[in-house]
């Protein structure tokens, strides 16, 4: 490694290509080209980090750790604060990356999205301050025992592509927050914004080696990460087949782990929903060309609606505007990638195989060619069908009918996920009912994507382990510890 100087002009905004590790941009002799998929184009050529890179990373954060976790949550709340606030003034900057090098909806990455990153900072470090661990007696024994919440040390924080810098932000967040150091390693496809991160942290005055970015291939940089017996936590989030290899590799040094690993989410529509509702939010899991983790895939409609809504659903993907996410009026951009271009288009070839019927889309976009895949639906898809048990991770999605109650619930748990699902129906108890028998970790009544900081996110079976948010990210991410005092022993 050496120092660098090496950067790319993404649409007028200036991007290190380069790693940051102990407070420096350092470059490998070797790198990997990333390409907007809104073009086709080279962005960058970035640094392609592997173990070299990662040993040095972490023995930086290693370092890095005594004294930042030192401070205490008081002590790191200035630096938070002010790396959270040259977040929200580089929103826009944020946002340009971004559809840039991920062809997410610009509208929506300025107007929302970026917005969260310095939110999941700033929130994270105030939770933290006013984290107060329990106090209990055990009168039996004559003891008081005082729970603390301790840093855990160096974390490795792995974050996907189809939304890097705010999945980063709200996995920094707690780690920080909680007195770790982290390493960071950005998805391949979609980097920039990460690196962004890097700049603003040093700008914010965060001390060298507490926060480090690796740049890097996940076979490379990713696999050397997990491995490395020096790091204390590891979260992740991606796609179980990646999981399993982290997680098999954790183990040879038990270190935890927190993963998020997707869903193939049902989306239940009562006949008496809101159609009008309903229909607007089943048009809404195309949002980001369908690569959202809960995205409800399984629009399941009872019968008596069905045909009125399966008509209403096929005339509502065909208004969807795609196009360039760039522009405003976009409503559907591309994929990410020509490898998950292929990936999508697998799926699609074979359920028709399979013998699911295509009632819309089923093809890259004639008009616009490129990365850019039409909205698609499916009917006549068998429950053990590969379409209606693996997450596409595209804008496919499946209609299916349901008679009552009973067969919705059975249909909407029929997968080996267990992220989300989301109950379109106007009667309260009903609507408790179905919530309480889904297999998932987030339930949405009557709406869509509701998150707050402080509730608990993961999923159940092949979506996850553990969960993250409020609490329960200062759980994964701190060692507990018990004191337990013996009454009336002090002077």
């Amino acid at each position: 490694m050496t120092l660098s100087s090496n950067f790319a002009d993404v649409a007028g905004v200036r991007v290190s290509t380069d790693h940051y590790i102990n407070g420096q941009r350092m470059a490998s002799p070797t790198r990997f080209t990333d390409i907007s998929p809104i073009t086709g184009n080279v962005i960058a050529e970035v640094s392609r980090g592997g173990a070299a890179e990662v040993n040095a990373a972490v023995a930086a954060a290693k370092a890095a750790f005594p004294a930042w976790a030192a401070l205490g949550p008081h002590g790191r709340l200035p630096y938070l604060e002010k790396l959270a606030h040259i977040i929200e003034d580089r929103v826009p900057d944020l946002a340009t990356v971004e559809t840039t090098d991920n062809g997410s909806l610009h509208e929506a990455s300025r107007l929302r999205v970026m917005k969260r990153g310095g939110h999941n900072i700033h929130w994270f470090a105030e939770y933290a301050v006013s984290l107060k661990a329990p106090e209990f007696a055990t009168p039996h024994r004559q003891a008081y025992n005082r729970v603390s919440y301790n840093p855990a040390g160096v974390t490795a924080l792995i974050t996907p592509w189809n939304a890097p810098f705010m999945l980063s932000t709200w996995k920094v967040g707690p780690a920080l927050a909680a007195g770790n150091t982290v390493v960071l390693k950005p998805p391949e496809w979609a980097p920039l914004t990460c690196s962004l991160l890097a700049d603003f942290a040093h700008e914010a005055g965060i001390p060298a080696g507490v926060l480090n970015v690796v740049q890097g291939i996940g076979e490379e940089a990713g696999d050397a990460l997990v491995k490395h017996p020096d790091v204390a936590r590891i979260s992740f989030t991606g796609s179980p087949e990646t999981a399993r290899i982290i997680g098999r590799n954790a183990a040879a040094n038990l270190t935890p782990v927190s993963f998020e690993l997707g869903g193939k989410s049902p989306l239940l529509v009562f006949d008496d929903a809101d159609l009008d509702l309903a229909l607007f939010n089943m048009l809404d899991q195309y949002d980001n060309c369908g690569q959202v983790c809960l995205a409800g895939t399984r629009i399941l409609v009872q019968e008596s609606i069905a045909d009125e809504m399966l008509k209403r659903m096929i005339a509502g993907a065909a208004k969807l505007r795609q196009g360039n996410p760039m522009q405003a009026e976009t409503q559907v951009g591309p994929l990410i990638h020509p490898e998950h271009l292929q990936r999508v288009q697998g799926f699609v070839e074979r359920a028709q195989q399979d013998g699911a019927t295509l009632v819309y889309g089923g093809q890259v976009n004639p008009a616009l060619g490129g990365l850019y895949y039409e909205p698609t639906l499916f009917t006549n898809v068998r429950e053990d069908a590969e379409l209606w048990q693996r997450e596409v991770f595209g804008p496919v999605l499946i209609f299916d009918t349901f008679k009552d109650e009973a067969e919705a619930i059975r249909k909407a748990n029929a997968t080996d996920y267990g992220l989300a699902a989301i109950i379109f129906s106007q009667d309260e108890a009903r609507a408790n009912r179905v919530a309480a028998q889904m297999n998932a970790g987030l339930v949405w009544v009557n709406c869509f994507y509701v998150r707050d900081l402080a509730q608990p996110f993961g999923g159940n079976k092949s979506s996850g382990i553990g969960r993250e948010g409020g609490i329960w990210s200062f759980d994964f991410y701190c060692d507990l510890k018990n004191v337990a005092h013996k009454v009336g022993t002090f002077k």
